[in-house]
C-alpha cells in the first residue's frame, strides 16, 4: 500500500510565507505545529460546478474525504507558483491553465498548521486524476452545500469552500 513520505522536506515559514528554515513532513504532522507552506486549487468548469478530489484511503490525513481539487506542499527551495503547477499536472494530469490567487490564510488541526496559498482557475478540458488520488468529479455548488457538515469533505475544505463564496 502506498503511503506519504515522512522524509518529504518542507520549509518552515513565518506568517508571511518567509522561509525560516525546514523539517520532515513527519515532523510538521506530529502535532508539533511547525507552520509550513501548501498550495490549493479550486477548479471549476464554464458551467460554474467546482471539481473536487476523493482523497486515497492511504494518506496520513482525512483519508477518503472529499476535498480541493489539488492540494500540496511546498518542496523546501521551491516557490509557491512552482509547486502549485506541479502538484496540478501531479494530481490532475492539467499542464495548460491559468491560476487567479484568491487568498492566504492559516489553518490549523490538531496535528499540523498550514499556511495555505488558495488559487482557482477554470478548465473544461479533460481532467485524469492519477495514482495520487482515489479519482475526482465536478460537483454542483448546491451538491458541495448539502454535503458540508456531514462528514463527507474535509474540514479544511469546508472551511475554505466558505470564504470562497465571498471571493467569487
Amino acid at each position: 500500500m502506498k503511503k506519504d513520505n515522512s522524509a518529504e522536506l518542507l520549509p518552515l515559514v513565518d506568517s508571511e510565507g518567509n522561509t525560516i528554515g525546514c523539517a520532515t513532513r513527519g515532523e510538521c504532522h506530529d502535532g508539533s505545529k511547525h507552520l509550513h507552506p501548501v498550495v490549493h486549487l479550486h477548479l471549476f468548469n464554464s458551467a460554474g460546478e467546482i471539481y473536487l478530489q476523493q482523497r486515497p484511503l492511504w494518506k496520513d490525513i482525512q483519508p477518503g474525504k472529499w476535498d480541493t481539487a489539488v492540494g500540496g506542499h511546498v518542496d523546501y527551495g521551491e516557490t509557491v507558483e512552482t509547486a502549485l503547477k506541479r502538484e496540478v499536472c501531479e494530481e490532475l494530469g492539467i499542464t495548460c491553465f491559468t491560476p487567479r490567487f484568491l487568498m492566504r490564510y492559516h489553518f490549523e488541526s490538531e496535528r499540523e498548521k498550514e499556511l495555505v496559498n488558495v488559487y482557482m482557475a477554470v478548465h473544461d478540458g479533460e481532467v485524469k486524476p492519477t495514482e495520487e488520488l482515489d479519482g475526482g468529479r465536478f460537483w454542483s455548488i448546491d451538491e458541495v452545500e448539502e454535503k458540508i457538515g456531514k462528514g463527507v469533505l474535509t474540514p479544511n475544505f469546508e472551511q475554505e469552500f466558505r470564504m470562497l463564496k465571498d471571493l467569487l
